[in-house]
């Protein structure tokens, strides 16, 4: 696969600041031969932090930088002077990133609000300089603590698209033409089997200024929760979604055993899929006859709401519309 600027998936190592060590100065001054401990304090390593930035939509940025480091706190000094803290490193993430333990793949937390900001790696705190010890008992303490250490580890990022409706379908169904039909998107669009390599997203335009946003996930095929295809590399971005459009080419031999079939790929992949609303279209359906629709109708789920469409000459498409506006709208 050719390189693309939408990476979906980094693993970096992340190490935050040590801490600065505490001073044990004691204060020499003319004629203040024996003057009391004034050790300052160490400053606190960097942080490392991740911020949700709308405006990223990809980890690019992230998958040549492996190795991120904060900077460590400064030691105390005397006459109580704190030390420097490290400067934190803010990383950039894109809204919808979910943040695992690099070694257990255990989730640790999600960036799913825009300008949210989550610590990933604490930097270490700065030790006590010996100001802080003195007591009646021990007036000129020559210690001081060391600074903690900071914490280390490799993370993984992953980017689940956020959307309202995820485009489900076969390689070649018609759902980049669908998309580019009712949004201002300009997918790839060619007749054969994964021209969509990445999740494409474009946003409709519904009535009284109403808008929501799709995404045209990447062909899905039998075996894709097994990782067969490119599939499984691109479903994680349907858990996202609130509402699935799965879209059947009106050329398949069977609409409702290819339904059943997508269907079953998500189930493998994660059964909470299931509980999303779901709508059915069936594409390209200006490539058939009459007769070919009449079949077609009779054999089409009855639990979800289902569209003939043709994205090439505008048929149904507003209808769809209506329909996803409706399951967007309903209450489970």
């Amino acid at each position: 696969m050719a390189d693309s600027n939408f990476i979906d998936y980094v693993r970096i190592f992340c190490a935050s600041g040590h801490g600065g060590a505490g001073s044990s100065h004691l204060h020499r001054a003319k004629y203040i031969p024996k003057g009391g401990p004034d050790g300052g304090d160490g400053g606190r390593g960097g942080h490392i932090i991740l911020r949700a930035n709308p405006q990223f939509w990809t980890l690019i940025h992230l998958k040549y930088r492996k190795v991120v480091r904060a900077e460590n706190g400064a030691p105390g000094g005397a006459a109580l002077c704190k030390g420097k803290q490290g400067e934190d490193i803010i990383l950039d993430v894109p809204v919808g990133t979910v943040v695992k333990d690099g070694d257990t793949g255990e989730e640790l937390f999600e960036m799913v609000t825009p300008g949210q900001e989550k610590i990933l790696c604490t930097g270490g705190r700065g030790g006590l300089g010996n100001n802080n010890f003195k007591s009646a008992t021990n007036q000129t303490p020559r210690y001081a603590q060391p600074g903690e250490e900071g914490t280390e580890g490799w993370f993984i990022l992953e980017l689940k698209v956020l959307a309202d409706v995820g485009l489900v379908g076969f390689p070649n169904a018609g759902k980049s033409t669908f998309l580019a039909s009712v949004t201002s998107a300009k997918p790839k669009i060619a007749n054969y089997p994964f021209t969509t390599l990445e999740p494409n997203l474009g946003i409709v335009k519904y009535y009284d200024d109403k808008s929501f946003v799709i995404a045209d996930i990447p062909g899905i095929i039998e075996g894709a929760s097994e990782g067969k295809g490119i599939g499984l590399r691109f479903l994680r971005h349907i858990e996202r979604n609130s509402v699935l459009l799965f879209m059947v080419s009106a050329e398949e031999e069977s609409i409702l055993d290819s339904y059943r079939t997508l269907l079953s790929e998500l189930k493998k992949y994660n059964p909470e899929l299931l509980a999303k609303q779901r709508v059915l279209a069936v594409t390209k359906c200006d490539l058939i006859d009459d007769r070919r629709r009449s079949e077609i109708k009779r054999h089409l789920p009855r639990k979800i709401p289902c569209f003939m469409i043709s994205s090439v000459v505008g048929e149904g498409l507003s209808e769809l519309k209506d329909g996803l506006w409706e399951a967007l709208n309903a209450e489970i």
